[in-house]
């Protein structure tokens, strides 16, 4: 006689699909996080904290919120909030089209809503002006080392490179589960460390995006960069993995 479920000794768990309205929401929630969290670091507390501290403290701060994040949506939507990683997904064919095209709509999204809170707790403070910035990017004069359009270019597409290879390899089926947070957090970190003072460290399009929009003037006719680098760098990452398969 067949057995009914509820006589089977721990029976298989049921393990409902995720909407994709649920992954898009996660990754404007993410990306939000990432912004408001990693920008303000730079912000509100670089104000308080010594140069000596300030970049650390701001790098560490974008690779934790990435960490965190990682471990609190990568189970609902992989937890990308970042264009650059989602559009390599889509070239190693890990996303669909359609998906890609979501998830980036819904990463920019949640940058601005992370850059428009952002802005309104600093403007609690009587010093703070929008010029002082908003944890924007930049080359030449908008630049903490006034360092060119060129270096910037080279800096964004080979640090994006390497960034989304290390997302590629911690996700893949033949990396130590658990671990991928970790290691993509701590890479953030690394780029952060070499790029703030190049160009306050993008590898993000979505993250330029929402401080570009509400500082408007330099920062948003220089947002260019920030998308097309690290969209490159983040497809030749994804050829590069699709080699090492």
């Amino acid at each position: 006689m067949e057995k009914t479920i509820n006589e089977i000794p721990n029976p298989p768990a049921v393990v409902s699909e995720i909407s994709p309205m649920k992954k898009y929401v996660a990754e404007l929630i993410g990306t939000m996080v990432l912004v408001l969290m990693g920008c303000g670091s730079a912000v509100i507390a670089g104000q308080v904290l010594g140069v000596q501290y300030a970049y650390l403290g701001i790098a560490f701060a974008f690779g934790l919120a990435v960490l965190t994040m990682v471990y609190a949506l990568g189970g609902i939507s992989g937890c990308h909030i970042n264009p650059a990683i989602s559009i390599s997904m889509f070239v190693a064919g890990k996303l669909t089209a359609k998906d890609t095209i979501f998830y980036v709509v819904f990463q920019c999204i949640g940058a601005i809503i992370g850059a428009g809170i952002l802005y309104t707790i600093a403007l609690g403070s009587p010093v703070y002006r929008l010029a002082s910035g908003l944890g924007q990017n930049g080359y030449g004069t908008a630049s903490l080392g006034g360092y060119s359009l060129t270096a910037v270019l080279i800096a964004e597409v080979v640090l994006t490179f390497i960034f989304v290879l290390v997302v590629h390899g911690s996700t893949s089926e033949r990396a130590p589960k658990g671990f991928a947070g970790i290691s993509i957090g701590l890479s953030l970190v690394l780029m952060h460390i070499v790029a703030i003072p190049i160009d306050g460290t993008s590898v993000n399009p979505a993250r330029s995006l929402g401080p570009a929009l509400f500082v408007g003037g330099t920062a948003l006719s220089q947002l260019w960069v920030f998308w097309v680098a690290p969209i490159i760098g983040g497809i030749i990452a994804a050829v590069v993995w699709k080699l090492f398969k």
